[in-house]
């Protein structure tokens, strides 16, 4: 705590784990200005509030930071390829390593504790479809009926992680001083094209939707550079405290249908 004149200043909080950001790709090519400013000031102000304080720190980063990178599966040191500036996208990706290079500059200039953990996909009920997540956007799509709208060929892949084993990786994660100065990815190995958890989803949700394909150009905007592959290397954070995902995609399908559904009777 800080002594002050007559009383003791002092935080209820032993540790920050900083998640708040701008996300989704429809976002970030709406409001690139507001995207860079968000993600980098709101990091600088937490890690200076963590500084105050001594606090362990966790900062959530994001598979985008490994850009264009071709070797399959990304681990946390490989070089890093963007796309040029002019294509908006990567302001997102750039924004990002400019909050975990604070981060560690924080760790070592400062002696923070502070971990960064870059999120492969994080999905489960209550995730909003608003920003381009694709996930709620297509079960929302199934369920109501209308086409399922994948872009491009949809034969691009992702590994979609359920939010309930990466909450278990981060809350581990604070008691892991090994973890400290460190970069780990947070996701799962099932890897998917988009085309066919389309399929998944309308399985799951037993809907007679039709799969449209989008050309990307319609879908953002002409020049959209998308990643074929994003898959995890995640032998890192499997070593410092054992964490794998336990929750296969078709469960969480099934939770995100739920979800939905709930609150469509709702409405």
């Amino acid at each position: 705590g800080i002594r002050t004149h007559h009383h003791v200043m002092r935080t209820e909080a032993q540790a920050i784990v900083h998640l708040a950001a701008t996300v989704g790709v429809e976002r970030i090519i709406q409001s690139p200005a507001e995207t860079i400013e968000n993600n980098v000031k709101g990091t600088e102000a937490v890690l200076q509030a963590a500084l105050r304080y001594g606090c362990r720190t966790i900062l959530a980063s994001t598979s985008e930071v490994y850009g264009k990178g071709l070797k399959v599966p990304f681990c946390e040191d490989d070089d890093v390829l963007l796309g040029a500036t002019v294509r908006k996208r990567w302001s997102y990706a750039a924004s990002k390593m400019v909050d975990e290079f604070l981060g560690l500059a924080y760790h070592g200039e400062h002696d923070l504790p502070v971990t960064i953990l870059r999120f492969f996909n994080t999905v489960g009920p209550r995730q909003t479809g608003q920003y381009g997540m694709v996930i709620p956007r297509f079960v929302g799509q199934a369920l109501r009926g209308e086409p399922l709208t994948v872009y491009g060929d949809g034969q691009q892949s992702r590994c979609f992680c359920d939010v309930d084993d990466v909450v278990r990786a981060v809350h581990d994660l604070l008691d892991c001083p090994a973890s400290i100065g460190k970069v780990l990815n947070v996701g799962s190995r099932e890897e998917i094209t988009i085309e066919e958890l389309a399929r998944k989803v309308k399985a799951v949700t037993h809907s007679k939707s039709p799969i449209r394909l989008i050309p990307y150009d319609e879908a953002y905007a002409p020049g959209f550079e998308d990643m074929q592959r994003r898959v995890p290397d995640t032998t890192r954070i499997q070593r410092l405290i054992g964490w794998r995902p336990t929750i296969p995609l078709a469960r969480t399908l099934v939770r995100v249908r739920d979800h939905l559904k709930q609150e469509a009777g709702r409405l």
